[in-house]
């Protein structure tokens, strides 16, 4: 408490920075552990591309490129494939047909 009372815009500082540390820390940890269980799922309709591309250990332009589908710069957002399939008027199913025929391609020329 002394502390408090002689400096007492330095031990807020402190105490924020620790806050911070406190945040960012806990933010990495949470991140770490959902994509340690979330490696490798099967793609699904509400799944961006971002997403499956993470989640498979690709790059998303990369994949973006070999199954044929449009960069989230189109829209100003990552789409999710069901988007992508209703804009394109074709069942989602043909989506992911495209997207994980694209991850097997990828992961073959990465000799994995």
């Amino acid at each position: 408490m002394k502390l408090w009372r002689t400096r007492p815009w330095l031990t807020s500082a402190f105490l924020l920075a620790c806050a911070v540390t406190l945040f960012f820390l806990l933010r990495l940890l949470v991140q770490t552990v959902y994509w340690q269980t979330h490696q490798q799922v099967p793609v699904q309709p509400w799944m961006t591309i971002g997403y499956v591309a993470r989640s498979w250990g690709l790059d998303p332009r990369a994949l973006d490129a070999k199954a044929g589908l449009p960069l989230p710069e189109v829209k100003g957002h990552p789409q999710p494939l069901s988007e992508i399939a209703r804009d394109r008027g074709v069942p989602v199913a043909d989506i992911i047909t495209e997207v994980e025929a694209a991850v097997a391609a990828l992961r073959s020329e990465r000799g994995e």
